[in-house]
C-alpha cells in the first residue's frame, strides 16, 4: 500500500509540474547556423552593445586553437575577452566558483560558453551564481531554484550531443560528496547559440560516437516519457531520424560537413525535446555513475539506454515501434512488440559498430546501495518516466550493467 501511495504522489507531482510548465517561457535561442558561423558571433555581440565578455572553455580546446578565429574577430570588433579554461570534464563546484569570480573581477558584461556539455554547464551555473550571489550551487539543485535573468549568454557547441545550447539544465559535480546532479530553470536556457559544423570536424571518433548516442538518449527518453507536447514529439522524431541517418557516417568520416551539420541539428532538436519533456532513468543512472566513477556522460548513456528500454517493456512498445519505423529498420509484417525489440537491438548494433562497450567493469558491489538511493532520489518524482522504478528493480538494472 505504501508503494502504491508513493507512485500516486509521484504521478501527481509530475502532472502538476507539466501543467505549470504551460505558463513558462519556452522561447528558443536565436541561432547563427552554417559553416564558419562562429566568425559572425563577434559582430552579433557588438550589436548587442557589449564590450567585454568572459569566454568559458577548456584547456583541450585551447590547445587545439579552435577558438583563434573567434578571438581574432572579437579583437576586430573591439570586444575585450577574458578566458576561463579551467573547466574539467565533469564541471565541479570549484570550477563554477572560479568562473564566477573571474567574471566579476573583470567586470564582464556577457558570457560565451565554447565547447561541449562541460563548458556549457559550468558557464550556466556560474551565470546563475552571478545573478544569485547569496545562493550556493547546492541550494540551486533541482528545479526552479534560480529564477533570475542571466547575463547575455552565447552558446557555441563543439560536440553534437549534449544539446546544452538550448536546454534549461546545468549538470554539476560536487567533489565533496561525489554526487552529480542537475540545476534546472528556464532562465538557464541560452538566448543565443551558434551551430557551426566546422567546429566539430576535429572530434575524435569515440567522442563523436558517445556524444551522438547522448543526443539519441535525449530524444528517446523525451519521446517515451509522460510530459510530451506536440512540439517535443516532433523534435524527438526529427532528431531520431537524423541520428540514425548520420551518426555512423560522422563516426567513419568526420570531415563530412553535411553530416556534421545534420548531427548538430539533431543534437539541438533533441535538446529542445528533453528540455520541455524531460529525460528518465537512463540519465539518473548515468549522472550517478559519473558522480561516483567519473565515467563520461555520453558513454554512460549509450551503454545504459538499451537496458532501461528493456526494463520499461510493454509500456513503451508502441512508441519504440514508431521510432523503429522512423529509423527505417523494420521488416514487413512485424508486430508492434517485434518492432520495439528491433529498435533496442539497433541501438546495441550501433554501439558495437562504434566500439562502445555493452557493460561497465568498474561498478563495485558495495556502491550499489548508494547508487540506487541517488538514482531514485533524482528520478522519483523528478522524471515523468513511462514506468516508476523501485529499489529492487533499480538494483536489478544496475547489476545488468556490470561486466
Amino acid at each position: 500500500m505504501c508503494w502504491i501511495l508513493k507512485k500516486a504522489y509521484y504521478r501527481f507531482s509530475q502532472k502538476v509540474l507539466k501543467f505549470g510548465m504551460n505558463f513558462m517561457d519556452w522561447s528558443e535561442p536565436t541561432l547563427l547556423k552554417g559553416e564558419n558561423a562562429v566568425l559572425e558571433l563577434p559582430s552579433f555581440i557588438k550589436n548587442k552593445g557589449l564590450t567585454k565578455v568572459l569566454v568559458v572553455t577548456d584547456k583541450g580546446l585551447m590547445s587545439l586553437h579552435l577558438l583563434e578565429g573567434m578571438f581574432n574577430e572579437l579583437e576586430k570588433q573591439g570586444i575585450e575577452y577574458i578566458v576561463y579554461d579551467g573547466v574539467q570534464p565533469n564541471p565541479t563546484i570549484p570550477n563554477i566558483e572560479e568562473c564566477k569570480d573571474l567574471y566579476l573581477k573583470n567586470k564582464c558584461e556577457g558570457i560565451i560558453a565554447f565547447g561541449g556539455g562541460s563548458p556549457m554547464d559550468c558557464a550556466k551555473a556560474a551565470a546563475a551564481r552571478i545573478v544569485k550571489p547569496k545562493k550556493t550551487i547546492q541550494k540551486m539543485r533541482g528545479y526552479l531554484k534560480v529564477g533570475k535573468k542571466l547575463p547575455p549568454f552565447f552558446a557555441v557547441p563543439t560536440t553534437a550531443g549534449t544539446g546544452s545550447e538550448t536546454t534549461l539544465a546545468a549538470v554539476v559535480s560536487d567533489p565533496s560528496t561525489h554526487e552529480k546532479y542537475a540545476i534546472g530553470d528556464p532562465c538557464l536556457r541560452p538566448k543565443y547559440a551558434v551551430l557551426d559544423p566546422v567546429l566539430t570536424v576535429g572530434l575524435p571518433p569515440h567522442i563523436t560516437s558517445t556524444t551522438g548516442m547522448d543526443a539519441l538518449t535525449h530524444a528517446v527518453e523525451a519521446y517515451i516519457g509522460k510530459s510530451n507536447t506536440k512540439s517535443t514529439i516532433r523534435y524527438a522524431e526529427e532528431a531520431v531520424k537524423l541520428i540514425h541517418s548520420n551518426l555512423e557516417k560522422a563516426y567513419n568520416d568526420g570531415k563530412d560537413l553535411k553530416v556534421r551539420s545534420n548531427m548538430l541539428e539533431a543534437s539541438y532538436l533533441a535538446g529542445n525535446a528533453f528540455t520541455r519533456a524531460f529525460v528518465g532513468y537512463v540519465h539518473a543512472i548515468a549522472h550517478n555513475l559519473g558522480g561516483l566513477y567519473g565515467v563520461p556522460h555520453g558513454l554512460a548513456n549509450a551503454v545504459i539506454l538499451p537496458y532501461v528500454l528493456e526494463w520499461y517493456g510493454s509500456k513503451i512498445s508502441a512508441k519504440l515501434a514508431r521510432l523503429a519505423e522512423i529509423a527505417g529498420i523494420i521488416e514487413p509484417q512485424m508486430s508492434k512488440e517485434e518492432k520495439a525489440k528491433k529498435y533496442i537491438a539497433e541501438i546495441r548494433r550501433m554501439n558495437k559498430a562504434m566500439n562502445i562497450p555493452d557493460k561497465f567493469d568498474f561498478i563495485k558491489e558495495e556502491d550499489i546501495p548508494t547508487l540506487v538511493r541517488r538514482v531514485l532520489k533524482e528520478g522519483n518524482p523528478g522524471y515523468p518516466v513511462p514506468k516508476i522504478m523501485n529499489s529492487k528493480e533499480c538494483v536489478k538494472v544496475i547489476r545488468l550493467l556490470m561486466a
